[in-house]
């Protein structure tokens, strides 16, 4: 058999395909994991507010002490953490939603967008048309949500009554 032949050329370009797949659905689950392990983080420090101020810098550097290679556990972080456990208190959601973007795009939605109903817009939308970081905060910045809701307002009312409540940033 040829290894230039056709057959052999379109088995390779299979198991290429199939090697991409398996490390997307990788990277995904990664991601899935990483998402769950910052919600109960987040959960974790929401429930110990009373211990002060001083609560999450203290975690910071003790977490750093534990893992001094890994990244991702800063004051800032632990903050978003804290702030992604209080805004989503569903485990459903944040497992089946939100785990399908990454850590990044999770902040700016939670930096950039006000009501739960954008929020999951914004996630779903990402997700569906794997936006990058960038992309995400342009879709956002020019109020994509506000214009959707513009031009399915004539024929879904009950997004015309949201529409008229909402205003851009």
């Amino acid at each position: 058999m040829l290894m230039n032949s056709h057959e052999y050329l379109d088995l390779v370009r299979s198991i290429e395909h199939e090697i991409r797949q398996s490390q997307y659905k990788a990277v995904l689950n990664v991601n899935r994991e990483m998402i769950l392990l910052y919600h109960g983080i987040g959960r974790i420090i929401n429930a110990h507010k009373s211990w002060g101020n001083k609560f999450i810098e203290n975690l910071a550097v003790d977490i750093k002490r534990s893992f001094p290679n890994i990244k991702g556990y800063s004051v800032r972080n632990l903050k978003y953490m804290a702030k992604f456990a209080a805004t989503y208190e569903d485990d459903e959601f944040v497992q089946t939603v939100s785990a399908q973007i990454p850590w990044s795009h999770n902040t700016a939605i939670l930096d950039k967008v006000k009501t739960p109903e954008q929020r999951e817009w914004y996630i779903r939308k990402t997700a569906e048309n794997s936006w990058s970081h960038s992309v995400l905060i342009h879709q956002i910045e020019s109020c994509l949500y506000e214009r959707q809701a513009a031009a399915d307002k004539v024929s879904n009312p009950v997004l015309q009554s949201q529409f008229a409540m909402l205003c851009c940033h």
